[in-house]
């Protein structure tokens, strides 16, 4: 993943930051506990899309 463009992207819901979940490959907003999926390298930034996020999980 591009570190210039983790730097510019934001959750889409929140406008909140995001963290790269390397392991799997997972832009995650701990604020809405979404996780946006990353397919062929591109982020997919679509809240329908997004998986949520069990709340022990977000810790």
């Amino acid at each position: 993943m591009d570190k210039k463009l983790l730097d510019i992207l934001v959750c889409p819901v929140c406008k909140g930051p995001l963290r790269y979940d390397r392991t799997r490959s997972e832009l995650v907003c701990k604020v809405d506990r979404l996780a946006y999926p990353i397919r062929d390298d591109i982020p997919v930034m679509l809240e329908d899309q997004a998986r949520q996020i069990p709340e022990e999980e977000a810790l």
